[in-house]
Order: structure tokens, then C-alpha cells, then sequence
């Protein structure tokens, strides 16, 4: 009975010392913005009573600006491909962003980059998407805004 204990003890040593870490994925993805607002989601959800800009993207004539906001959202990624996934979460972003422009009486969210865990990524029109096993992130950093007509 002591040599099986043994082996056994033996052959638990050597499985955890040979099997390696399970990774979970995070990719990280920049994707075109205007495919977002292209949507045909898009299309149907934001009303068009707020404008997006990203940060160094042309923006009409900035009348006033008030504080910045983060809208950081994640999906489930599960049965659904990177791409989908994250227009998803983006337009989900957008539209907490549209919601609390209109509250605040602003028609614009600009210099808007990304904020993922803090960690900011500018670009004049892409945005950053990480794309995990089980869940999909955006998280995104801008500014409500009164621009003009």
C-alpha cells in the first residue's frame, strides 16, 4: 500500500511540473471607427441628435466644451466573431455617451480616444478593442461638447 501512495505521489509531481499554464486570450484589435457608425445597429440606435469625433479627427467649430467621461463596456464574445463583438461594445459605448450628451444638453463627444485599463490609444479613426475568450471590451475616453451647425 506505502509503494502505491508513492507512486502516485510521484506521478502527481510529475504532471504539475510538466503541464503548462492555460493563457486566457486578450487580443488587442484597432478597428475603423466609421464602420461602427455604419452599422446598420448604428443607424437604428443613436438618433443623430450627437455627433462622435475622435481625437485628431476634423471636428466642426468646438462653441463649448464641458468635462470628460469614460464609457467602458464589454459584451459577451462567446459564438460571435471579433468583429461583431466589438462593433458591438463600441455602439454600446456610444450610446451611454449619447444619452448623457443629451442630458447635458451637448450635441458632440469629441476627442474621444481609447482608455482600456487606463491605458490610452489615439488614433484620428480608429479605435481599440480587446477581444477575450468569454468577453469583449471597449472603453472609451471623451468629451461632451456644443460644436456648430
Amino acid at each position: 500500500m506505502h509503494f502505491l501512495y508513492r507512486r502516485l505521489a510521484i506521478a502527481a509531481a510529475i504532471i504539475i511540473a510538466t503541464s503548462q499554464p492555460v493563457m486566457a486570450r486578450d487580443e488587442v484589435m484597432h478597428m475603423v471607427f466609421q464602420d461602427v457608425l455604419n452599422s446598420p445597429a448604428a443607424k437604428e440606435k443613436l438618433d443623430g441628435t450627437v455627433k462622435f469625433y475622435l481625437a485628431g479627427a476634423k471636428t466642426p467649430r468646438i462653441v463649448k466644451k464641458l468635462n470628460s467621461d469614460v464609457s467602458n463596456h464589454k459584451t459577451n464574445g462567446f459564438n460571435k466573431g471579433a468583429d461583431e463583438s466589438c462593433k458591438w461594445v463600441a455602439l454600446t459605448a456610444l450610446l451611454s455617451f449619447q444619452e448623457h450628451a443629451k442630458r447635458l444638453g451637448m450635441n458632440a463627444v469629441v476627442d474621444i480616444e481609447s482608455y482600456y485599463k487606463k491605458n490610452t490609444y489615439t488614433s484620428p479613426t480608429d479605435y481599440e478593442c480587446h477581444v477575450g475568450a468569454l468577453m469583449t471590451g471597449v472603453a472609451l475616453k471623451g468629451t461632451y461638447a456644443q460644436v456648430a451647425h
